[in-house]
């Protein structure tokens, strides 16, 4: 059966499984965790809690509630801290314990995100290349569909043009509309690190574009700012200015002291009766 690369909304997929990047707690998090206990209800979160957590590398499988699938499947990333501490050995096991829990339970359709890509820190191209190759390995023996799907938002995209570039790349510019495609042949070193090039060339231009957007707005900020203190010392200089009363200068907005004030007196002759 197929290995397929989709950018879609993983919460909103239509499969027997999804594999949640669930932390070891199981109580929810950020990112796809907690975009998954939000679609699924306070219903997964009261059966995560009778779950005792998950390892490292381990899966745990629980109801799916209110989001289309039949179930979810919860594993737990292993954190990135270079590579040389069992993180790919640990990654792997993410998704070979998830698709065994799955066979499990008769599932004959999975949908996985990019496991450990988000805040845990794994770059998404060695990622994405560990899950290609557990997955393909795991379906030379099983009879199942199997979704990679890529959701990326801001400086971690790079793992969704990734999986783009290698469905337009595996398929053709005629599939490139499709949504998704089937990954008919191994992960290649050399195509690896042209994408991780790509992937960086991208972002950078992105960021670039950000930042001159941003100083943009900045200037004219500073533009509109300079007018307005403009206009207002402006109106200081001509607020300040003296009148006169009663023959005095005095400041506009302020009062004569009331011990000062002269009041003029009308003498008026009463008449006498």
């Amino acid at each position: 059966m197929p290995l397929l690369f989709v950018r879609q909304d993983i919460t909103t997929m239509h499969v027997d499984a999804v594999v949640n990047a669930a932390n070891q707690s199981l109580l929810g998090g950020g990112g796809v965790d907690g975009a998954i206990h939000y679609a699924a209800g306070p219903e997964l979160l009261a059966e995560c809690r009778t779950l005792g957590g998950c390892r490292t590398g381990e899966a745990k499988i629980t109801g799916g509630y209110r989001m289309p699938c039949r179930y979810i499947i919860h594993t737990v990333g292993p954190v990135y801290k270079g590579g040389d501490r069992g993180e790919p050995e640990l990654l792997a096991a993410c998704y070979r314990n998830s698709l065994k829990l799955a066979v499990e339970h008769g599932c004959e359709s999975v949908a996985f995100p990019a496991i450990s890509t988000g805040v845990y820190g794994y770059p998404p191209e060695e990622a994405t290349k560990i899950a290609v190759a557990t997955v393909r390995e795991f379906l030379e023996e099983h009879d199942m569909t199997v979704y990679l799907v890529f959701f990326g938002h801001g400086r971690r995209q790079s793992g969704t043009d990734l999986a783009l570039y290698v469905r337009d790349r595996l398929a053709g510019n005629a599939m490139a509309g499709a949504g998704a495609v089937e990954c008919n042949a191994v992960f290649e070193e050399e195509c690896a690190e042209e994408v991780a090039d790509e992937c960086i060339s991208e972002s950078s231009a992105k960021r670039k574009a950000h930042k001159a957007d941003r100083d943009e707005a900045a200037s004219e900020k500073r533009k509109f700012s300079a007018k307005s203190e403009q206009k207002s010392t402006g109106f200081k200089l001509f607020s300040s200015r003296r009148k006169r009363v009663r023959g005095k200068e005095v400041q506009p907005g302020k009062k004569e002291p009331l011990g000062k004030r002269t009041p003029e007196v009308s003498r008026v002759r009463c008449p006498v009766r």
